[in-house]
């Protein structure tokens, strides 16, 4: 395989169109949660995935657990709970069947604040897709976005 091979250009393309698309819409609700609700997507990401925890068995994530759900590396997501936890919107306190464990928890200002930015964000993804989707190069990747969202059926 050569740097000039079709398929070598073809993925490359593809990855491109890929990253593309992501940015666009990463700017876009980027834009709408800072104007709205003074949240960062990774400030939503992170605010959505720890709400959705529960008291239940494996209910709680560890920061490596948060960290692969937000798609940043440890150390950026305990900097990004520390900032978070600093404004009021989380809370830390140890596990308490693991002293070494330390959960991370939504506080009532946290989950007021998200539930005020979800309809913010998914309005803005909502556009961003829409504005994609008139693009040639990216509407089959809105396509596919789009029947990932779709339910599963048995």
């Amino acid at each position: 395989m050569t740097a000039t091979d079709p398929a070598m250009t073809a993925l490359a393309g593809g990855w491109c169109a890929l990253s593309l698309l992501h940015g666009r819409i990463e700017a876009h609700v980027e834009r709408a949660l800072q104007h709205d609700h003074e949240l960062s997507v990774r400030e939503f990401s992170l605010l959505d995935v720890l709400s959705r925890q529960h008291d239940g068995e494996g209910g709680h994530l560890q920061m490596k657990q948060v960290a692969d759900a937000v798609v940043l590396s440890q150390s950026a997501t305990t900097r990004l709970v520390t900032r978070l936890e600093e404004r009021g919107l989380l809370s830390r306190y140890l596990c308490p069947t693991d002293r070494r464990g330390i959960y991370t928890d939504v506080t009532p200002a946290g989950a007021e604040l998200l539930a005020a930015a979800r309809p913010t964000n998914n309005a803005a993804l909502r556009e961003a897709l829409d504005q994609a989707a008139l693009d040639p190069r990216l509407a089959p990747l809105v396509s596919a976005v789009e029947h990932l969202a779709e339910p599963v059926r048995a």
